[in-house]
């Protein structure tokens, strides 16, 4: 009885330690094939993100494109009008340049004369740059133009120079500061000193040619050139004024007269030791001619009574 009790438990626990192993081991193969599947299914995903962020990426270069800097052009501006008149015009170009913001820094005026007998004038002003265009259009709407030309120069070289040797000298200066700071002996802070006051000037003279050239690429220079269309005759004087200018010319030849022979007394005053000597010399020939001609013009006559 013992022995048959005996058996039906461990074959018992036998079967139960079996059907753990089994479980154990199908738990284990399905853990494993979901973490391969899983490594897969993140890969493909990751293989489908890429071309989207390339769309992304491409769209974005598209959408922010390249910037370039902008010239730093200095330009001139000149044009030559043909106007019916140049007083008008000399007034219209100074509201077109009220209106466009702009300066006139030169204004020449030269009235008729004989070899040009029509009214010019030249007219110098400077304008902001980005306003050019449109106040070269009002001034051509002024009268005929007879030429017009644009000249550019580009200065972003000498201006990108310019900031570098800027920059250095002032950390040449914030450093030879420094040195004069821990400098000790007056010999080394007189010629701390000394270098730093040159380097001072350095900078001031390189950032005053700085600004120039910013100012001049900042306005634009347009020289007008103004010619009236018809030549322009001064009137006739009237009647009383030529009189009068008449007998001032002729008080005046007068008086340039009487100075001509108050002139040529003097001189003669001057001169009359000269002419004496001369008057002299004359009258002396003269009496020695008359004393030696008889004794000549009686031998003919001797010689034809005989």
């Amino acid at each position: 009885m013992y022995t048959s009790t005996k058996f039906p438990r461990t074959s018992a626990l036998f079967i139960s330690a079996l059907l753990g192993g089994v479980i154990f081991t199908s738990c284990a193969s399905s853990e494993q094939t979901a973490n391969k599947s899983a490594p897969q299914i993140a890969a493909n995903g990751a293989v489908n993100q890429l071309p989207a962020r390339e769309n992304s990426i491409s769209q974005k270069a598209e959408a922010s494109p390249i910037e370039r800097s902008r010239p730093q052009l200095i330009k001139k501006a000149a044009i030559s009008l043909t106007v019916n008149s140049v007083d008008k015009t000399v007034d219209a170009v100074s509201q077109i340049i009220n209106q466009q913001q702009g300066d006139l820094i030169g204004l020449k005026q030269q009235q008729p004369k004989n070899d040009n007998p029509r009214y010019t004038a030249t007219i110098q002003l400077r304008i902001p740059e980005d306003r050019l265009e449109p106040t070269l259009e009002q001034l051509a709407k002024l009268g005929t133009v007879d030429s017009r030309n644009i000249t550019a120069e580009d200065v972003g070289d000498r201006l990108v120079d310019f900031q570098a040797r800027l920059t250095n000298l002032q950390k040449t200066e914030a450093n030879l500061q420094k040195i004069m700071d821990r400098a000790g002996s007056v010999r080394d802070v007189l010629s701390v000193s000394q270098e730093l006051s040159n380097v001072r000037q350095t900078i001031e003279q390189i950032d005053a040619q700085l600004k120039n050239l910013k100012n001049q690429v900042a306005y634009s220079t347009i020289t007008l050139n103004l010619e009236a269309a018809v030549s322009s005759t001064s009137p006739q004087p009237a009647f009383g004024l030529q009189v009068q200018e008449t007998w001032n010319n002729s008080t005046h030849s007068l008086n340039a007269f009487s100075v001509g022979l108050l002139k040529l007394g003097i001189w003669l005053i001057v001169y009359s030791p000269y002419l004496l000597i001369f008057v002299a010399l004359v009258y002396g020939f003269k009496r020695w001619r008359q004393t030696h001609s008889p004794r000549l013009t009686q031998t003919p006559e001797s010689t034809r009574s005989d």
